[in-house]
């Protein structure tokens, strides 16, 4: 396959990608207002739910995708990436609704030329600096950032927003580590959303006291489907 085939193909599992994590923000949404369903026990459930598909997956058609190949150690540190992340994404719908929580979250890609130009020395020119001034300055205009009201009003839903925007910046460049590392993306996933769902608990437990929207009892994990 040549090179503009690949880049091709690049760009439309991009767009894809973004146009269904776009759809993920109503649904989560939804879950909070409509059912009350509590951000951070959400997001422990969508890690496990998904771990647990994947693996009935891996087994039934790729066994061998299920071994971390030595990376064990490499797949705790993105799980746990993963499970901050998917903490804060998921806050910061409840927080901010589903579109100014998706714009925030866009923010990665700014985070994410920066700290590719800082940790893997990649190239930031010209035009990647507008892009990155554009979606900054767009983000603060549609969070209401520049505006002293908003953040007296909403400054935990601010801050949660841009965090998870920064969070998904790490999560993307352990993305491309783990491929320069030969792991199989599927292998990737299944044990950063498996490991991510294993922190998630902890997260609600260990702060269900102090943040909103998380656990602060082991029953209260199992809130789901209970209204």
């Amino acid at each position: 396959m040549s090179s503009s085939s690949h880049l091709t193909r690049g760009y439309a599992i991009a767009l894809t990608s973004a146009a269904i994590l776009s759809t993920t923000a109503v649904f989560i949404r939804y879950l909070t207002q409509t059912y009350e369903l509590p951000a951070l026990v959400l997001a422990f459930w969508r890690d496990l739910f998904l771990a647990a598909s994947l693996f009935l997956g891996l087994r039934l058609l790729h066994p061998n995708l299920l071994s971390p190949s030595g990376s064990l150690r490499y797949l705790l540190a993105y799980g746990l990436v993963l499970a901050v992340f998917n903490s804060l994404w998921t806050l910061s719908v409840a927080l901010n609704g589903a579109a100014i929580s998706t714009v925030l979250a866009y923010s990665s890609a700014a985070f994410t030329a920066l700290l590719g130009r800082w940790i893997l020395k990649e190239p930031l020119h010209w035009a990647k600096w507008t892009a990155v001034i554009v979606s900054l300055a767009g983000c603060a205009l549609v969070a209401g950032a520049l505006d002293p009201e908003a953040w007296r009003v909403n400054t935990v839903g601010i801050v949660t927003g841009v965090a998870s925007g920064l969070l998904w910046a790490f999560y993307s460049l352990m993305g491309r580590s783990a491929s320069q590392r030969g792991l199989n993306p599927w292998t990737t996933l299944f044990y950063t959303f498996g490991i991510a769902a294993l922190f998630l608990p902890a997260f609600n437990l260990l702060l269900g006291r102090y943040l909103p929207g998380a656990a602060a009892h082991p029953v209260d994990l199992f809130w789901l489907g209970q209204a």
